[in-house]
C-alpha cells in the first residue's frame, strides 16, 4: 500500500506599507498649477482692462479736439 502524505507549507504575504509622499507631491503641483493659471488670468484681465480704458481716454481726447477745431473754425468765418 501506498501511504499519502501531505505536505504543508507555510505561505506567508508580506505586504509592504508604503508612504503616501507622492500623492502629496502630486496634489503640491496640481495646486501650484492651478493659482499659476489663475494669477496668469487675472492678470490677462487687468491688461485688457487697462487697454479698454487708454482706447476710451484717447478716443474721448479726439472728440473734444474735434470740437475745438470745430469752434475754431466757426469762429475763424
Amino acid at each position: 500500500m501506498s501511504d499519502d502524505r501531505v505536505i504543508q507549507t507555510p505561505h506567508t504575504t508580506v505586504i509592504e506599507r508604503r508612504g503616501g509622499g507622492g500623492v502629496l507631491i502630486g496634489l503640491a503641483v496640481l495646486l501650484a498649477v492651478i493659482v499659476g493659471a489663475y494669477l496668469l488670468l487675472v492678470r490677462n484681465d487687468s491688461e485688457v482692462a487697462k487697454n479698454n480704458a487708454i482706447t476710451s481716454a484717447a478716443k474721448s481726447v479726439g472728440d473734444t479736439a474735434d470740437k475745438a477745431g470745430a469752434a475754431v473754425d466757426r469762429a475763424a468765418k
